[in-house]
C-alpha cells in the first residue's frame, strides 16, 4: 500500500464553485474576493480578512502595515517554517529567537523577555502544527513591553486557545491555504485583524499600493502583486463551508493515530495543553525518543519510503539553515531544545480522508522499521 504524506479533499461543490467563476465575467477582484475574505474575519472572530496569494505575503503585509523596518528587532521561533523569519527578512528587521517548549514545540513564553531590547519592537508567535501558542501569555508579554503581537496561524485555522480563536490575537494574524493545509485554494492566504488601518493598508500594498478609490493607475504607496485569484477564492469558501467537518475528522485522525501508538515507547506524540479549546490539526508529527540520532531519524524515513510510505523531516531549524548561518553565524548549540527536538521529528501521512486501514499500515511500518534499526545498531 502507497500512502502519500498529504492530500487535498477536493468535492462536487468544490468543483461547481470554481465552474461558475470560469463561467463569469470576473477571474480576478470579483465579488468571490470580499465573500472570501468575509467568511475567514467570521472564522478568526476579527472584523477584516485580506485574502492574498499565501501566507508569506500574507505575513510581509503585517510586518509593513506595522511599519517594522531596518535596526528593529522580532522576537520568534526558531522551529517553524522558514517564511515566519524571511517576512521580517524582507523588510531588512531583524529576528531575534527564543527557544521552544520540548513537548509542545511552541515557543516558550519563559523566555521571551530575556531576548527583548530597546531594538524590540514586536513578538510574532507561531502556532505548530495547529497547535496555539500560549497566547494569553505572550500577549501579556507583549503588552508590558511596549510590542506589537503578529499571530502566524497559517497551520491553525479554526483553532482555538481558551476559547479564542487564532488568528484573532494582536495586531494581526496570517492563515495559509497550500494543498496540504485544513482548507486549500491551491495557493493563498489571509490576514486577519480588528484593525481598519491595518486592513487598508494591506488591501492597498497587495494590489500594486492602489488606493481605495481603485482608480488602476494610481498608486498611493509602494506595494507588490499579492493579489488572489476569484477562481481561488471561490475554492476557498466552498472549503470554508466544511471546516467544521474537516476540523473534526483531521481530529478523529490525529486520535486514531496517537491510539495506535500508545504502545510504542520509541515514539513520542505532541503534548496538546489543556487550555487548547479547539485543536485544527495541521499536520501529525512523531518524535523519536532521546536515544534515538538524526542519522537513525533520516534512516527511518528511508525505510518508509522503501515500503511506499511518505514522509518528511518537520521542521528544520531556521537558525541552522544555510542562508542563516552565512547571514546571522548561527551554529549547532544555540538553541538545543530546537536542535533536539529536529533532529527527532518524523510528519507521518497526514490528511482530511486518510483512511483507517492506511494509518495501520503507516504505524505498522514504522514499528517495523524501529525494530529492525534496533538490531542493526545493537552492539
Amino acid at each position: 500500500m502507497n500512502v502519500p504524506l498529504s492530500s487535498q479533499w477536493i468535492d462536487a461543490s468544490d468543483e461547481q464553485a470554481i465552474l461558475e467563476v470560469l463561467r463569469s465575467d470576473h477571474l480576478s477582484l470579483g465579488p468571490r474576493l470580499p465573500e472570501f475574505e468575509e467568511g475567514l474575519a467570521h472564522v478568526a472572530e476579527v472584523a477584516h480578512g485580506v485574502a492574498v496569494n499565501s501566507g508569506t505575503s500574507a505575513l510581509h503585509l503585517i510586518v509593513r502595515s506595522l511599519g517594522l523596518k531596518e535596526g528593529d528587532e522580532v522576537v520568534t521561533t526558531p522551529f517553524s517554517f522558514i517564511a515566519s523569519s524571511n517576512c521580517l527578512l524582507f523588510e531588512r528587521v531583524k529576528p531575534v529567537f527564543v527557544d521552544i517548549r520540548p513537548d509542545t514545540y511552541n515557543i516558550d513564553p519563559t523566555r521571551i523577555a530575556a531576548a527583548i531590547t530597546k531594538r524590540t519592537k514586536a513578538v510574532l508567535a507561531v502556532d505548530a502544527f495547529g497547535q496555539p501558542a500560549e497566547l494569553d501569555a505572550i500577549e501579556s508579554i507583549a503588552r508590558q513591553h511596549n510590542l506589537q503581537l503578529i499571530e502566524d496561524s497559517c497551520e491553525s485555522l479554526g483553532s482555538e486557545w481558551k476559547g479564542r480563536r487564532c488568528g484573532g490575537w494582536g495586531a494581526a494574524g496570517a492563515f495559509a491555504f497550500y494543498p496540504n493545509k485544513q482548507i486549500t485554494t491551491g495557493e493563498g492566504g489571509c490576514v486577519v485583524t480588528q484593525s481598519d488601518d491595518i486592513a487598508a493598508l494591506c488591501r492597498s500594498m497587495r494590489n500594486q499600493g492602489r488606493g481605495e478609490t481603485g482608480e488602476w493607475l494610481e498608486h498611493e504607496r509602494l506595494g507588490y502583486n499579492y493579489r488572489i485569484s476569484d477562481i481561488s477564492c471561490a475554492l476557498g469558501t466552498s472549503q470554508l463551508r466544511r471546516l467544521d467537518n474537516i476540523i473534526e475528522l483531521r481530529g478523529e485522525a490525529a486520535g486514531r493515530y496517537n491510539a495506535l501508538l500508545k504502545d510504542a515507547p520509541e515514539v513520542i506524540t505532541q503534548t496538546i495543553l489543556p487550555d487548547v479549546t479547539r485543536m485544527s490539526w495541521f499536520v501529525y508529527v512523531i518524535r523519536l525518543a532521546d536515544q534515538f540520532t538524526r542519522a537513525d531519524r533520516d534512516w527511518l524515513i528511508g525505510w518508509l519510503a522503501d515500503h511506499g510510505i511518505q514522509s518528511r523531516p518537520y521542521f528544520t531549524p531556521i537558525h541552522l539553515q544555510p542562508f542563516y548561518v552565512r547571514k546571522f553565524g548561527y551554529k549547532p548549540g544555540d538553541f538545543p531544545i530546537t536542535e533536539h527536538v529536529s533532529a527527532r521529528t518524523i510528519a507521518l501521512p497526514f490528511f482530511t480522508m486518510i483512511r483507517p486501514e492506511q494509518q495501520q499500515e503507516v504505524v505498522a511500518s514504522l514499528k517495523d522499521g524501529l525494530a529492525t534499526r534496533a538490531r542493526e545498531v545493537a552492539p
